[in-house]
């Protein structure tokens, strides 16, 4: 990727409440939480490694 990526944050494991608008995932067993602005940005990995049963 070209764009400079920052980790997701986990607002969520400090006590706070993850706004509407953010992207929710679980990875090996953890759960992310990426801001609207770079889940905009990544939307086609995202999409690419959905289960083809998704689809």
């Amino acid at each position: 990727m070209d764009e400079e990526t920052h980790p997701p944050e986990e607002p969520a494991a400090e006590g706070g409440t993850v706004p509407l608008t953010w992207l929710s995932a679980v990875e090996d067993g953890r759960r992310l939480h990426f801001c609207e602005t770079c889940a905009r940005l990544h939307i086609r990995a995202i999409e690419s490694r959905l289960d083809s049963l998704w689809w």
